[in-house]
């Protein structure tokens, strides 16, 4: 899958961020894009700038985090296209507290219910038809998916059982000509950063990230892409994030420090 022209994805998550630099991306490739988002204001913006891209472009409005939205997602895409080649979830959210000093744990369920459970359910209603058209599933998890993160218990919990779901199903899968792509970025510059829950279970409205030291959105999207067409079954997109996995294996005390240190520097 050298390129994306007349393929056609969907992508959860698209209203901002990666989601949506990676729709911009795809659709300079003449992707068929089905987008997806909560908030349907946000998305019609995306939507609008891949069309003026010239893409054909679908606006879903939906929270992964319910099975029905999961479902009239494939439907609607399936409907407007006829077909589905490549399901992109990315939909997220994330948490920035001390386990200690959380006040409200319902934010642990919602973690997994929109980083997990969401991911399942959509991939869930696609898989019959990825299946005909021998198509990829991309997970955008985390580095957090793969070492444990500071301040971030709740989330990176979430993407470690995303990380496990999808690297099983990759082996199910195997025979069926179907690829699992797991991408693992490490911080990138998103507004997913401002909702962050806080300990009180309220949205921090601010980001605690020192944005200037990060990736962009756009950086991410254009690695993920390489990852996409190769088809390659993990892509850790940083070399922190690449030292700390193998790090872990020999040494995983540096790992660790690895870790604790990012959080304090927050870069």
């Amino acid at each position: 899958m050298n390129n994306f022209a007349n393929r056609t994805v969907l992508i959860t998550g698209a209203s901002e961020g990666i989601g949506r630099a990676l729709a911009l991306q795809l659709a300079a490739q003449g992707a068929r894009l089905a987008l997806n988002a909560r908030s349907a204001a946000r998305l019609e913006e995306t939507v609008r700038d891949c069309a003026a891209q010239g893409a054909q472009v679908l606006a879903i409005p939906g929270d992964v985090a319910q099975r029905q939205d999961c479902q009239r997602l494939i439907e609607a895409t399936l409907a407007r296209f006829g077909d589905l080649d490549v399901v992109v979830n990315n939909a997220g959210i994330t948490m920035w507290s001390r386990f200690d000093a959380v006040q409200d744990f319902s934010v642990f369920e919602r973690l997994l219910a929109v980083n997990y459970l969401g991911a399942m359910y959509v991939t869930a209603a696609a898989l019959p038809h990825l299946k005909r058209s021998r198509g990829l599933i991309v997970a955008v998890a985390s580095v957090a998916g793969l070492t444990g993160v500071p301040e971030r218990t709740g989330y990176a919990a979430s993407k470690h059982a995303m990380v496990g779901f999808f690297e099983s199903l990759r082996i199910e899968l195997l025979g069926s000509g179907v690829d699992v792509s797991i991408i693992a970025p490490d911080f990138v510059v998103s507004q997913i950063h401002r909702r962050a829950v806080g300990p009180d279970g309220k949205p921090l409205g601010q980001t605690p990230m020192q944005e200037a030291r990060i990736m962009t959105a756009e950086e991410c999207a254009r690695l993920t892409v390489r990852a996409m067409q190769r088809r390659q079954r993990l892509a850790i997109l940083s070399p922190r994030g690449r030292l700390g996995r193998w790090a872990r294996l020999v040494a995983p005390h540096l790992t660790d420090r690895i870790a604790q240190r990012a959080i304090r520097d927050r870069h």
